[in-house]
């Protein structure tokens, strides 16, 4: 004998898809790309509290998160702590702006602290991209500036999203595989630890 229960019945689509595909009915959503790092205190909790935060905001919905990489500090005072590094690729209704703001809440709420010209910090939220956006705002600079020569920014980068390209200097793969490959620049990818996406 057959049920006329709808919640009886075993669901025969994609919850998931659909509930992603009306996101996008309801906001024009773009890609954006966020590098993370950090290199004071416990990093790897540091990194995922950034990634636990930035999936607590409204209109932003996070796509991928790639390992993490080890690096020692680039510039700034001598002898730092060495850095993990992480980006996330995420689709968000924010403009620009606010998603910079957003990030910057999170730095603070994380203890960041700017007095020393890259000097060590506890989190670190840069925008690396934000799609068809050019920006020359000394405020917001878009693509990030020198992500392109950086291999701690192109690795995580090119896990996180293989096809990705970094706007007006060409494809993630080419750029870090001119800088010597993966681990250019000492560069080192953790395979023993990792962050998580909420669930």
């Amino acid at each position: 004998m057959s049920s006329s229960d709808p919640t009886a019945e075993p669901n025969a689509f994609d919850l998931e898809s659909r509930v992603d595909s009306a996101d996008t009915t309801l906001h024009r959503q773009h890609c954006a790309v966020i590098a993370l790092g950090s290199n004071l205190g416990n990093r790897l909790d540091t990194l995922q509290g950034a990634v636990d935060a930035l999936a607590d905001t409204p209109g932003l919905r996070i796509k991928a998160v790639s390992s993490v990489y080890e690096t020692e500090a680039v510039g700034g005072p001598e002898e730092q702590p060495n850095y993990y590094n992480a980006v996330v690729v995420l689709r968000t209704s924010l403009p620009p702006r606010d998603l910079l703001e957003r990030g910057n809440a999170i730095e603070d709420a994380f203890g960041r602290v700017r007095e020393v010209r890259w000097g060590p910090r506890t989190l670190d939220v840069d925008i690396l991209a934000y799609e068809g956006v050019l920006s020359d705002d000394p405020q917001l600079l878009l693509p990030h500036p020198r992500s392109h020569e950086r291999a701690f920014v192109l690795a995580p980068w090119l896990d996180a999203q293989p096809e990705a390209e970094v706007p007006g200097h060409g494809r993630v793969d080419a750029l870090l595989e001119a800088l010597g490959g993966p681990a250019a620049q000492g560069v080192k990818r953790r395979e023993d630890i990792r962050l998580t996406l909420p669930e």
